[in-house]
C-alpha cells in the first residue's frame, strides 16, 4: 500500500510479502529515501538523485495507473549500492538530516548509506 502525504512531501510504501516484507519512506522535502527491511532488520538510505526518481505527483501517477492497467511500463528502474552507517554519533547527526518521518522508522536498526 501507498499513503501520499502532500502537505509534507512524503509518500510511505508497505509491502507486505513474507519474509520480503518492508516499509519504505520517500521525504522528497529532505531529499532521502528510506527502507527498513523486515527480514534483515536493517535499514538501507540513500539520496534521492532527482534525474532517477520521479517526482510525488509522478510516483502517484505510476502507482495509480500501475494499479489500474496492471502493467505500466517505467524508466525508473534503480540500481544502488550502499555503505555501513557511521558511528552513534554520526548516526544522530544523521537523523538531523534525514529529519523525523525517516528516524522514526529506522530507529534503532543497523543502517547503511
Amino acid at each position: 500500500t501507498m499513503t501520499i502525504d502532500n502537505e509534507n512531501n512524503i509518500a510511505e510504501v508497505h509491502v507486505r510479502s513474507g519474509v520480503y516484507s518492508s516499509d519504505s519512506i520517500f521525504d522528497f522535502s529532505r531529499g532521502y529515501v528510506a527502507t527498513k527491511l523486515f527480514s534483515r532488520n536493517a535499514c538501507y538510505i540513500m539520496k534521492i538523485n532527482k534525474d532517477t526518481l520521479p517526482e510525488l505527483r509522478e510516483i502517484g501517477r505510476v502507482a495509480y495507473e500501475r494499479q489500474t492497467l496492471n502493467r505500466v511500463y517505467s524508466p525508473y528502474n534503480v540500481w544502488v549500492q550502499f555503505q555501513s552507517g557511521r558511528s552513534l554519533l554520526g548516526r544522530i547527526r544523521d537523523w538531523f538530516v534525514y529529519g523525523r518521518a525517516i528516524e522514526r522508522l529506522c530507529s534503532g536498526l543497523p543502517l547503511y548509506q
